[in-house]
C-alpha cells in the first residue's frame, strides 16, 4: 500500500474531504505541473499517482476536473472543465499545438469511467515485407463533446468524434463517429437508441 492510498482512505478518484486527500490532491497537481507543458487548473484534483506527461504535445485541465489513480494522461490532449477521467484509463495524444493531428479534445462536463482507452494514431502495416514498427502511424483526432458518458472499458478509436450528449455502453469499442444525443454499444458500437426523444 501506497502512503497516498493510506492518505486518501483507498479511494481511487481524488477529492477534498479530508485533510489527506486534500493533501494527496495538492501532491498530484504538483507533480503534473512540474513538466513543461503541463496547464491544470488550480482546482482540479489530480491523484498523485496518475501518470501526466506532455511528450512533445500540451496537456490542458480545466477546472474542476478530476484524474485519478493509475490513469495515464500523455501527449496532446485537452481536457474540459467539470470533467473526469476515472482510474486506469489511458489518453494518448500526439501532435503539437502547431500540428495537432493527433489531438484528444475532452469537453466540459464529460464522465469516463474506469479502464477506458483513447489513443489518436494507428500503426501502418499495409507492406508485409517491413516490420510494422518501421511504418509510422497514421494520427486522427479523437474528440468527445461535452456532457457526455463513457462507461467503463471503452476503446474509442482515432479518427471518431462522439456528439454531445451521449452515452457509450460499457465495454464497448467506437470505430466511427457517433451523433449528439446519442445511446451507443457494442464491439463495434452502434447507435441503439437516442436520448430524449431527438
Amino acid at each position: 500500500m501506497s502512503i497516498w492510498n493510506w492518505l486518501e482512505g483507498g479511494y481511487t478518484m481524488p477529492d477534498q474531504s479530508t485533510w489527506g486527500r486534500r493533501l494527496a490532491c495538492w501532491w498530484g497537481r504538483k507533480l503534473a505541473v512540474r513538466r513543461p507543458g503541463v496547464s491544470i487548473h488550480p482546482t482540479c484534483r489530480i491523484s498523485p499517482e496518475a501518470r501526466i506527461a506532455p511528450r512533445s504535445g500540451r496537456i490542458s485541465i480545466g477546472a474542476g476536473s478530476t484524474v485519478g489513480l493509475g490513469a495515464f494522461v500523455q501527449g496532446h490532449v485537452t481536457i474540459g472543465e467539470r470533467s473526469s477521467v476515472q482510474a486506469y484509463s489511458i489518453l494518448v495524444g500526439y501532435g503539437t499545438a502547431e500540428k495537432p493531428d493527433g489531438l484528444i479534445r475532452i469537453g466540459n462536463d464529460v464522465r469516463m469511467a474506469s479502464h477506458c482507452m483513447l489513443i489518436a494514431g494507428n500503426h501502418n502495416f499495409a507492406d508485409p515485407a517491413v516490420p510494422i514498427r518501421t511504418q509510422g502511424l497514421t494520427l486522427q483526432p479523437i474528440v468527445v463533446e461535452d456532457d457526455v458518458w463513457i462507461a467503463g472499458r471503452v476503446n474509442i478509436m482515432a479518427g471518431v468524434t462522439i456528439g454531445r450528449g451521449s452515452v457509450i455502453g460499457a465495454g464497448s469499442v467506437v470505430t466511427k463517429d457517433i451523433p449528439p444525443y446519442s445511446i451507443a454499444a457494442g464491439v463495434p458500437a452502434k447507435v441503439i437508441k437516442k436520448r430524449g426523444g431527438a
